[in-house]
């Protein structure tokens, strides 16, 4: 899968053997062109908020303590449908306290750039929340991406750097805002 932040590209492998059903559930929202947001509860790690999107997935191959750069699908329930990007030490986690999400992609390029990924992240850098994700395609790396598909972001008005986000109270709803 490729990755692309602001200038920063990653590859990642998706875990089918570990997370068969996530990976399949993740693959068909690919392409996705959506935002990263600063975590506010879980530590060294940015977010991609999915809002009541129902996955109907349960945990496999599920943690709290992805290492940097092993991506987490979770799955709703206790806060909101997300993705977790982990680029530092991280404990995943939401208001209503420690959550574990479904490991299924790790980075294998790019890794080296996850420090520069969060302190974008921190450092408020508008182009560092845009994110693309999409399918390894058989074509030269340095070829664009094109994405046609967008997923839910928050809505207008909620806190794009992380004060609102990463651990909404169940129930909580978040309205998709227009594409990026």
């Amino acid at each position: 899968m490729k990755i692309t932040v602001a200038g920063l590209r990653f590859e990642a492998r998706l875990e089918a053997e570990r997370a068969p059903k996530t990976c399949v559930k993740f693959a068909a929202m690919l392409p996705l062109k959506t935002r990263l947001i600063q975590a506010r509860w879980s530590g060294e790690a940015a977010w991609i908020p999915l809002g009541d999107l129902e996955l109907d997935l349960g945990y496999e191959n599920h943690t709290s303590y992805p290492a940097p750069g092993q991506l987490l699908l979770y799955p709703g329930g206790i806060s909101e449908t997300e993705i977790l990007f982990p680029y530092g030490g991280t404990v995943f986690g939401s208001r209503m306290g420690q959550l574990a999400g479904n490991h299924f992609a790790t980075i294998d390029d790019g890794a080296d750039q996850l420090p520069a990924l969060g302190s974008g992240c921190l450092g408020g850098d508008a182009a560092m929340r845009r994110a693309r994700l999409d399918q390894r395609r058989t074509r030269p790396a340095h070829a664009a991406v094109r994405i046609r598909r967008h997923a839910p972001s928050p809505r207008r008005g909620h806190c794009v750097d992380g004060r609102g986000g990463n651990g909404s109270a169940a129930g909580q709803h978040r309205q998709p805002s227009r594409p990026l």
